[in-house]
């Protein structure tokens, strides 16, 4: 099978890359590297230095004549989407579209899309179902609610299949100091170097951290599941507090580093956990790392890498 994956050098990427490598697959990168790394990407691996929002990508499916293209390249932080709302509609909206229109000309079979728990919003019904309400409360949020519609237009009006993951708080080896789950990167490479961590609120706000290679399984079964063209939560089913997991912090890397207090970052929510069951059933698909291991790989990782 021959898969694209756009933002293939970035964190999540370079686990869908490996897992994808596994099953054997002909892989293509298309990556600015914005934020993504080039070592990220395996030697023996396509890869194409580009923008989403580049007309030539046009070229790049002509050639490349994909079945399937995993699309993970985006603005991914909710704190830049407020700033800089204009640059968020572009790069997700107007550069998810590109590579539709791209898919659509050349006869890609389908389209696996990484979304978001920020969808939803602030909602105080848990666990979030898919069937719930949305009501994003950042740009981040609406732009990727955005491009599901565009999907599911993509779907109805020309035939493309897609696959909508709404990720929960994504950790693990590689990831940055940006993006949804970048607490645990933040906070893992601090404590790793013996420095303070600043927690935004008060810690009590709740979060479902979901380890990277759970991610890149669910991916894996979403490219040949035949329940697609709909939405699935990718998640834990299980709420954290930031506290409770800066403890575990603590506990896997015995430096009891205690946390200081700031305020909390606008558009943030304050709980968050969604149900995992329909993609338990949708994709055959469920979490097998425990947030204890996933944490201890990350800070393991960190540590290593000083």
């Amino acid at each position: 099978m021959k898969i694209l994956v756009t933002g293939g050098a970035g964190f999540i990427g370079s686990h869908v890359i490996e897992k994808l490598m596994q099953e054997d697959c002909q892989i293509t990168v298309l990556d600015n590297l914005h934020t993504g790394l080039r070592e990220n990407i395996p030697e023996g691996i396509a890869f194409i230095e580009m923008d989403i929002c580049d007309k030539a990508v046009m070229a790049v499916f002509e050639k490349g004549q994909f079945d399937s293209v995993i699309h993970l390249a985006g603005q991914t932080m909710v704190d830049v989407s407020i700033k800089n709302p204009l640059m968020d509609a572009n790069i997700n909206v107007l550069g998810t579209v590109n590579i539709l229109e791209a898919c659509r000309k050349t006869g890609v079979k389908r389209v696996i899309f990484s979304t978001t728990a920020a969808t939803y919003g602030d909602i105080e019904q848990l666990p979030i179902l898919e069937s719930f309400e949305t009501v994003p409360t950042s740009f981040y949020g609406l732009s990727k609610l955005t491009v599901e519609k565009y999907l599911q237009l993509y779907h109805e009006l020309y035939g493309l299949d897609y696959v909508a993951l709404r990720f929960a708080n994504v950790y693990g080896e590689r990831q940055g100091d940006g993006g949804e789950g970048g607490v645990i990167s933040i906070f893992t490479k601090k404590i790793a170097n013996d420095e303070g961590i600043t927690i935004n609120g008060d810690g009590n706000q709740t979060r479902d951290f979901i380890y990277v290679g759970d991610i890149a399984g669910a991916i894996w079964q979403a490219v040949s599941t035949t329940h697609c063209n709909t939405v699935y939560n990718v998640s834990t089913k299980t709420e954290v507090t930031v506290n409770a997991m800066v403890e575990l912090l603590n506990e896997i890397s015995g430096k009891g580093i205690k946390p200081a207090y700031g305020p909390a970052r606008a558009g943030d929510i304050y709980r968050s956990v969604l149900s995992n069951d329909k993609a338990v059933r949708g994709l055959n698909w469920q979490p097998v790392i425990s947030l204890k291991e996933g944490l201890a790989r990350t800070y393991r990782y960190f540590a290593e890498s000083k």
